[in-house]
C-alpha cells in the first residue's frame, strides 16, 4: 500500500467514525436534552483534509442524509431549528468540498514542481561511466537535505580516447546556493580538463575560473585523479580529504599527497601532482567529508578502517553507505556524502 492509499484509508476511517459516533450519540440522547445533528458537518471537515474532492462530497452527502434522518428520530423534522441544522451541514459540507478541491489542485501543482526540481537536480549531477580509461567506476550520492537529490558535494568524469580525468569536490555551503556553485565547479572542471595538458594545470585553471563567482567565504575542496598509465594514477589535492586505497591482499590506507589550498580562493600559486602505483584488483575510494566527519551519538567520528570489509565486496559502495548509516545517529546523515570508487580491473 502506497502512502497516498494509506492516507485515503485513514481519511475514510476517521470521517465515517466521527459521523457514526455523532449519530449514535444523537440517537442515545433525548431530544429535550440536546440534538447533535448540527455537528454532523465535522465529518466532511475531517474528510477534506485528506480525501479527494469526490470522496469528500460523498462524506458530505452521508452527513446531510444523517442530519435529515435525525429529524425523524428526534421528531422535529419540521421545526425551524432542525432546518437550520440541516442548512448548516449543507453549507459547511459544501465548503469542505471546495477546500478539498483547492487542496488537491495545490498538491498536484506541488507534485509537478517536485518532478521538475528532481529532473533539474539529476541534470546537475553527472552520471559517471561504468568504465573509462581502463578503470571501473561506480558512484553514490546521498543528500543530507530531506527531499533533495544533490547538494554542495559533486563528482564528474572527463574522458576521451587519450585521457581520463575524475573529480570529486565539496563546495562550502548548503541549499540552493551550494547546488548552484557545485554546478559551476563541474563546468569549470569540464572546460579545464578538455584544454589543459596536466592535472595540476587543470586545478589551476579551475581555481582561476571560479574566483570571480565565489565570495570571500566561499571555496571548494577537490581531489582530481588522472589515469596516466595502466599501473599508475596521478592525483592532485585542493584541500580535500585523502583517497583511500585498498590494495589486493593488503590493508586499507589513505593516499598521502601534498594538500593544496581549496579552489576559488585565488591564493593558489600552483598544485603538486603525485603519481600512485596500483595493480589489478586495487580499489581507490574518493569521498567527501560527509564520510570522514560522520559522527555517532557520542560525537565520535567514523573509523574509516571499518570500510575495509565492505570495500572488498562486489557492491562496495552500498556496503560503505550501510556502515555510515549504522554509525550516525538515527541513520540520518548530517552532511552531504559523495562516493566514487575506482577499481583496477583484474586481467
Amino acid at each position: 500500500m502506497t502512502p497516498d492509499q494509506r492516507a485515503v484509508r485513514i481519511g475514510w476511517t476517521a470521517s465515517l467514525a466521527c459521523l457514526a459516533i455523532l449519530v449514535l450519540s444523537d440517537l442515545a440522547l433525548d431530544e429535550s436534552v440536546a440534538v447533535l445533528a448540527g455537528l454532523f458537518c465535522l465529518a466532511p471537515l475531517i474528510a477534506c483534509s485528506v480525501l479527494p474532492t469526490a470522496s469528500t462530497a460523498a462524506v458530505m452527502g452521508l452527513a446531510l442524509a444523517a442530519a435529515i434522518a435525525s429529524g425523524f428520530w428526534n421528531h422535529d423534522l419540521n421545526e425551524p431549528q432542525q432546518t437550520v441544522r440541516i442548512m448548516g451541514v449543507l453549507v459547511i459540507g459544501s465548503a469542505a468540498v471546495a477546500i478539498a478541491e483547492v487542496r488537491v489542485r495545490r498538491e498536484r501543482r506541488f507534485a509537478e514542481m517536485a518532478q521538475i526540481a528532481e529532473a533539474a537536480q539529476r541534470a546537475i549531477l553527472p552520471v559517471l561511466p561504468h568504465h573509462a580509461g581502463g578503470i571501473d567506476i561506480s558512484a553514490r550520492y546521498e543528500s543530507a537535505v530531506e527531499g533533495a537529490l544533490v547538494g554542495g558535494d559533486l563528482y564528474d568524469c572527463y574522458h576521451t580516447r587519450d585521457v581520463t580525468r575524475l573529480l570529486i569536490g565539496d563546495v562550502r555551503g548548503k541549499g540552493i546556493g551550494g547546488v548552484e556553485q557545485a554546478a559551476r565547479v563541474i563546468r569549470a572542471f569540464r572546460q579545464a580538463a578538455a584544454r589543459q595538458t596536466t592535472l595540476a594545470d587543470v586545478a589551476s585553471d579551475m581555481d582561476e575560473y571560479l574566483v570571480p563567482f565565489f565570495d570571500d567565504e566561499e571555496f571548494v575542496t577537490a581531489l582530481l585523479v588522472e589515469s596516466i598509465a595502466p599501473d599508475r594514477l596521478d592525483l592532485v589535492s585542493a584541500g580535500h580529504p585523502p583517497a583511500l586505497m585498498l590494495r589486493r591482499g593488503d590493508g586499507l590506507a589513505p593516499i598521502e599527497i601534498p594538500n593544496g589550498l581549496p579552489l576559488g580562493t585565488g591564493l593558489v600559486a600552483g598544485f603538486t601532482e603525485t603519481a600512485v602505483l596500483w595493480e589489478p584488483g586495487d580499489r581507490l575510494l574518493l569521498y567527501t567529508d560527509g564520510l570522514s566527519e560522520a559522527r555517532d551519538e557520542t560525537g565520535e567520528f567514523l573509523d574509516l578502517a571499518q570500510l575495509k570489509a565492505p570495500l572488498a565486496e562486489p557492491h562496495a559502495l552500498d556496503g560503505v553507505l550501510d556502515v555510515v548509516r549504522r554509525h550516525v545517529r538515527g541513520g540520518s546523515l548530517g552532511d552531504d556524502l559523495a562516493l566514487v570508487l575506482l577499481e583496477h580491473p583484474a586481467a
